[in-house]
């Protein structure tokens, strides 16, 4: 059997055929990512072995790798696409550790021959929109909390008492007044009866009079910079407008991503500190559990594994996590992670008592993600919902 290694790129692959025996045949071949590319590629095999039956090998380079695999999985070819780092190891094993798009094609195609890989594949088709839906989130929810510091950081330098008159800045209440006022300037002069109008909707009615005199009486008293008023006043409108644009748009997004999760029978939602966007970000990164042999595999694939150093006599006890799996599902997991440890959870009493034991705060939240993750790998794997037990 032939296999054929190609080295993933954003414009264009590199193809190399490796025989049983391990020799190339011929030279490597460069084709565009187009119909006349993959076209290209056809013929190249053919000239090359004719008829003869052959698989593929490919790297999971970002998205770059979906569209020739699924021309080559629409001709019935059987396509192994593995993680770089298994090609990486290769590469080692050369005293000439090269790199270019021919020698990591024919590597990709060793990897294939040696058979000590493990593959990805192309996702279910809902599994694949929701992954894309959750990602792009991400990306929106990652940019409005890049605008969140640039609002703080104006309102540090105009107005630092403002946001000790909260709980938070971001409440409603005080999102509305800065959104009408802008400035401490504005809101100095703000009616006192206006300025209590929007104190009293937007906190539905919580908050006094009490409240909106102290914060015009923090305003008129204020040590924030004078000048340059119009300047922050703009940026700040601006910044407040997309962060409300991106408010509305994440919540589209939720929407959306609720609706394709909704489609799966799957429980994750179940498991206490998961909620069902961060359930639908697991799963969607996960996507077939059958991949997995066993929860040390999902461990693994999370990058949530710690790291093994260890030569002779020596065995390194302080290892790090080897953040070598999915950065997406590791964050969500992280989350979930943290959720459980301060909140009414059955791993709560987990971190607990890893914190007894002196484990630093994230050195207890990365064993609680671990051991969360070993419930993610049970409830899909069973297609239960979360049975409660003890961690301890």
């Amino acid at each position: 059997m032939y296999i054929v290694g190609i080295d993933i790129g954003k414009n264009h692959h590199e193809a190399s055929i490796v025989s049983p025996e391990g020799k190339q045949i011929g030279h490597s071949l460069r084709f565009a990512t187009t119909h006349k590319g993959a076209d290209s590629l056809m013929s190249f095999i053919f000239n090359n072995i004719g008829n003869s039956s052959c698989i593929f090998g490919m790297e999971a380079t970002g998205h770059y790798w979906y569209p020739i695999y699924s021309f080559l999985k629409a001709r019935g070819y059987t396509i192994y696409v593995i993680n770089p780092i298994q090609s990486d190891s290769l590469r080692k094993m050369y005293i000439r550790q090269t790199k270019n798009d021919s020698i990591d094609s024919f590597l990709i195609a060793e990897v294939i021959r040696f058979g000590q890989f493990t593959t990805t594949s192309m996702a279910d088709e809902n599994i694949l929109a929701m992954r894309q839906l959750c990602r792009y989130r991400d990306s929106v929810i990652s940019s409005r909390t890049e605008i969140k510091l640039r609002i703080s950081t104006i309102m540090e330098q105009i107005f630092p008492e403002y946001e000790k008159q909260f709980s938070s800045l971001w409440l409603s209440t005080s999102m509305g007044i800065l959104e009408k006022y802008l400035t401490p300037e504005n809101i100095e002069n703000a009616p006192i009866d206006e300025l209590f109008e929007i104190i009293k909707d937007k906190s539905h009615n919580k908050l006094t009079m009490k409240k909106a005199i102290s914060i015009r009486e923090a305003a008129a008293d204020t040590f924030g910079i004078k000048i340059a008023q119009d300047a922050f006043s703009f940026q700040l409108k601006q910044l407040i407008d997309r962060m409300n644009f991106l408010d509305k748009q994440i919540e589209a997004l939720d929407c959306q991503i609720l609706e394709y999760y909704e489609k799966f029978d799957c429980y994750l939602h179940t498991i206490p500190g998961i909620g069902m966007i961060a359930a639908a970000t697991i799963l969607a990164e996960i996507g077939d559990i059958n991949r997995f042999k066993s929860s040390s595999a999902l461990v693994a694939f999370a990058g949530i594994d710690p790291t093994v150093r260890q030569s002779g006599e020596f065995s390194n006890t302080h290892n790090h996590m080897s953040k070598r799996g999915s950065p997406y599902l590791r964050h969500a997991i992280f989350l979930a992670a943290t959720t459980c440890s301060f909140h009414n959870s059955p791993l709560n009493a987990y971190y607990k008592k890893k914190r007894e034991q002196g484990k630093h705060h994230l050195t207890a939240t990365g064993a609680v993600a671990r051991k969360l993750t070993t419930v993610i790998y049970a409830v899909l794997r069973d297609g239960k919902p979360y049975e409660p037990k003890s961690f301890c």
